[in-house]
């Protein structure tokens, strides 16, 4: 990290990688340029944090929703439950890049399995397929992945939370009239608000950083609608060969992180606190 660090204040391009000590030093030179709106450079910078923002805001959102229902769900034995808990958890034990690789097939244009389904269902037109992995859907498909990869570990940790709570609590609480909805409301969320505040960091730290969804389903022609903050500095350092540009992008996400994870944790330990 310290290396990470002290790169980002030298001019460190292609030039000088086989000395990459003698680069030149030039302080905050790199990260004026980052910090700039007014420069391509910085504009673009901006442009992919927003996005990833959106992704970030989505997966995390979604994936745990999934999970509380899929947790809720299961929470009581049935005829069949294990069944569930292993499907529900299939997207998790498979290995990432195999899962990646095969979305990626899917959503191809003409042979595409979605594309298929979509014309099947007559959503699409057979002639005017849409494009998923290039233009504006390229965003749609990586949360879509993001999304699958994330919520069955949502689900695992919500539906071993869900173990540790006294089902006498649902059941006084049905004698008194509360419906399912309440009881989630008023026994369920507060019963993990430990798990909570753990799986949400997790998570928003698992989804800012994630690489290897875009990496592996755009490969190095990224399209700008889903130029993700990782693969974006990931580009600029070992496709521009600006290595220094790159290291000072990467310190400025480890702050950013380091930031939101303390404000986050600040905000949920007075939060329980007071309660």
């Amino acid at each position: 990290m310290i290396t990470g660090i002290w790169m980002s204040f030298l001019q460190l391009t292609g030039a000088f990688i086989a000395n990459w000590t003698q680069a030149p030093f030039i302080g905050f030179g790199n990260y004026k340029i980052a910090l700039s709106v007014t420069n391509a450079q910085g504009a673009a910078l901006l442009s992919s944090f927003a996005i990833t923002c959106a992704f970030t805001l989505l997966v995390v959102g979604i994936s745990w929703s999934l999970g509380m229902a899929a947790a809720v769900a299961l929470q009581r034995t049935f005829r069949g439950r294990a069944i569930f808990r292993t499907i529900f958890l299939v997207p998790y034990a498979i290995p990432m890049y195999a899962g990646i690789i095969a979305w990626k097939f899917m959503f191809q244009q003409q042979n595409g399995v979605i594309n298929q389904i979509l014309v099947t269902l007559h959503l699409a037109n057979p002639d005017s397929l849409p494009f998923w992995l290039i233009g504006p859907n390229a965003f749609i498909s990586v949360v879509v992945v993001g999304i699958w990869r994330t919520w069955p570990f949502a689900f695992l940790m919500l539906m071993a939370g869900l173990q540790t709570i006294n089902q006498d609590l649902y059941e006084a609480s049905a004698l008194d009239g509360a419906k399912p909805f309440r009881q989630w409301r008023s026994i369920t969320l507060p019963e993990l608000g430990g798990v909570n505040r753990v799986l949400v960091l997790v998570l928003f730290l698992w989804t800012f950083n994630d690489f290897n969804d875009p990496a592996i389903l755009f490969g190095e022609g990224q399209p700008p609608a889903a130029d993700l903050v990782s693969f974006h500095i990931y580009n600029n350092s070992f496709i521009n060969l600006n290595f220094g540009f790159g290291a000072a992008m990467s310190t400025l996400l480890l702050v950013f992180l380091m930031i939101v994870s303390a404000a986050y944790l600040l905000f949920v330990n007075r939060r329980s606190a007071r309660a």
